[in-house]
């Protein structure tokens, strides 16, 4: 019997180094493994770190407080500020510009003097017909005194020829006198009306040498300067101007606005209207409908319609876009100082009692439940859930969520 053999249990207690536990084994694959996620973690925290994740684009509002709109609105139409009195101020006469009182944005009032031109001939004019209405006046004071004295000489004649001490023939050429020195009088007498015409003419003359506002309102263009020719009608190429400036009266401003004719029904003279300004779109203005012009547009089917505005605003400017919104019949109109907040219908999600907003806190979206009122046009009043000076994200876009990080203009 051999010695492993006669202790079978030395042999079971030896270790044999040729044999690697299992457990050893998967050691040896899990720490690569262990160490490539580790790897991959820093790597995708530096990502996040150098290259964060793009932010979404959008579209905001700021939120203000704009004026209520009155009633329900049953057409809404695109139109411009006009005035109905507006003129290019000009002279009667052809001359050359002295001096322009004017200038854009000035207010004048009626008959003030806005341009001056050279009359230095008018001038003259002027002189040489006081000059011959002078003349004038001398001749018939001198011939009304030849014949007071030749009526004397008559009545010494007469009287003298009926003691018999003076003749038939030096009588009758004493009235012939008289009589010559009479048509004198009344041809001098002409003369000095005609020269009084010729003055107040060169007198007129003169005065349409001075340019006068021909009513109150505000220079919008100035058109000439110093020294450059004015002249009523076109003449002289390019060289000549037709007018000192343009004159609008800001009390005739009003709204023109294109109806298409399938709609036409809807709108009614006297009728109640909501304007808001391209340049304004938060201000509501109170209106009404003057006139439905009765003639229609055959090539763009539609009926223009003068919209009157009645608060008169200093931001209501000529050739302004405008939006009108004609209130249905019995609602009524806008209240002014009713303010309210509103926002676009776009920025508005969800349905009716379950209505949000996103709105933009330090470039996230922070999602905010509001209450919606009243629809007026393409804007929603907002009772509650937002402040002036917010600002609401318009459209968003799908997936758009508590916390993504936006970017906008």
């Amino acid at each position: 019997m051999s010695e492993a053999d006669a202790n079978p249990g030395l042999e079971g207690l030896r270790i044999r180094r040729d044999e690697q536990p299992p457990r050893a084994a998967s050691r040896r694959f899990l720490g690569p493994a262990l160490a490539t996620l580790a790897a991959a973690g820093v790597l995708a925290a530096l990502a996040a770190l150098f290259w964060p994740t793009a932010a979404t684009e959008v579209r905001v509002e700021t939120v203000r407080r704009s004026s209520a709109g009155g009633g329900a609105s049953v057409l809404d139409a695109s139109g411009y500020v006009t005035a109905r009195r507006s003129a290019t101020v000009s002279s009667k006469r052809t001359g050359r510009i002295r001096q322009v009182l004017v200038e854009e944005g000035m207010a004048v009032e009626q008959d003030q003097i806005v341009a001056e031109l050279d009359d230095a001939a008018e001038l003259a004019q002027l002189r040489l017909a006081e000059a011959q209405l002078a003349s004038a006046r001398s001749a018939l004071g001198e011939t009304r005194a030849e014949l007071n004295e030749a009526e004397r000489s008559f009545e010494r004649l007469s009287e003298l020829r009926g003691r018999g001490l003076a003749s038939e023939a030096e009588l009758d050429a004493a009235r012939a006198a008289r009589d010559r020195l009479g048509a004198r009088l009344e041809s001098n007498g002409a003369s000095v009306t005609v020269a009084e015409r010729a003055v107040a003419v060169q007198q007129q003359a003169r005065s349409e040498m001075v340019i006068r506002a021909p009513f109150a309102g505000v220079v919008i263009d100035k058109n000439a300067q110093p020294g450059e020719m004015v002249s009523p009608i076109s003449a002289g190429g390019g060289f000549t101007r037709t007018g000192i400036c343009t004159l609008v009266d800001m009390e005739s401003l009003e709204i023109e606005v294109d109806v298409n004719e399938a709609y036409l029904q809807r709108v009614r003279p006297g009728g109640a209207v909501t304007a808001r300004l391209d340049a304004y779109p938060e201000w509501r203005i109170p209106a009404e409908v003057i006139a439905i012009v009765p003639a229609a547009n055959r090539e763009k089917a539609t009926v223009r319609v003068r919209v009157g505005i009645l608060e008169r605003d200093p931001r209501v400017l000529p050739d302004m876009g405008a939006k009108v919104s004609f209130i249905e019949p019995g609602q009524a109109r806008p209240a002014p100082g009713s303010d309210v907040i509103s926002v676009e219908a776009s920025a508005l999600m969800g349905s009716a009692g379950d209505q949000w907003v996103f709105v933009a806190e330090d470039g996230q979206a922070s999602r905010r439940a509001v209450v919606a009122g009243r629809r007026d046009g393409p804007r929603v009043a907002i009772s509650s859930g937002l402040s002036p000076g917010e600002r609401v994200v318009l459209d968003p876009p799908g997936g758009l969520s508590e916390g993504d990080e936006i970017t906008y203009p």
